[in-house]
């Protein structure tokens, strides 16, 4: 079946553009188009797309508060959600990720990127681009709260805290099982066993609670 996906983005040009290229890649079939955040979360609830990409900043309402009402902690069927970043000017991006947002893109990625990240976004893999992600990761990490993130009841293993610091560098479920010599289908259960430990709900979250606790810092 295809990746069902929602694009909203102010700019046209660039809502047009966005649209065009998943549209003509194979398995993706895009479901909708908005112009602002209030129309994103009206046709994402209406339509339930697999996968919403949205643009962090557009008017009536913001991507971080579109993201937060379709993902967030209080959401009990929450969509997935990438957001599109220009990074360098975007200092909202942390709040994304504390709102919901399973991934990040930055807008001058092309369209085999663009079509990665929906894909992983709609497989569970929020990572998305571990040069890109690490980085964003790192650097909005050193905005987060100054109270240390709470302890997990059951203390890490040794692997856990080997997949985690491979998750918070970007790695891929495959990399992973490369680097350590495991199957997929253990890092699967190792990635879903550190989710019920730090109370995260996808890898972004496990990633930023490795950064928040120092495991792993920015380069």
């Amino acid at each position: 079946m295809s990746i069902r996906v929602l694009v909203a983005d102010d700019q046209e040009i660039v809502r047009t553009g966005l649209a065009m290229i998943l549209g003509a890649q194979p398995g993706i079939d895009v479901v909708g188009e908005a112009a602002d955040g209030r129309e994103a979360v009206d046709l994402a609830r209406r339509l339930r797309p697999d996968v919403c990409l949205f643009d962090i900043r557009m008017p009536v309402l913001d991507g971080i508060e579109a993201t937060r009402r379709l993902a967030g902690p209080t959401v009990d069927d929450p969509l997935a959600v990438v957001v599109i970043t220009t990074f360098d000017l975007d200092e909202y991006v942390y709040a994304a990720l504390r709102a919901g947002a399973r991934g990040f893109l930055l807008k001058n990625a092309g369209a085999d990127m663009l079509t990665r990240a929906v894909h992983a976004a709609a497989a569970g893999d929020a990572l998305i681009a571990p040069s890109i992600t690490a980085r964003l990761l790192a650097a909005f990490a050193e905005n987060s709260p100054s109270t240390p993130p709470a302890q997990p009841i059951d203390p890490l293993t040794g692997r856990e805290e080997q997949i985690l610091v491979a998750v918070a560098r970007g790695r891929t479920n495959n990399e992973i099982a490369g680097e350590f010599h495991i199957t997929l289908s253990t890092v699967k259960s190792h990635i879903a066993g550190l989710m019920t430990k730090l109370g995260a709900r996808n890898r972004v979250e496990i990633a930023m609670w490795a950064y928040e606790t120092n495991r792993v810092r920015s380069r």
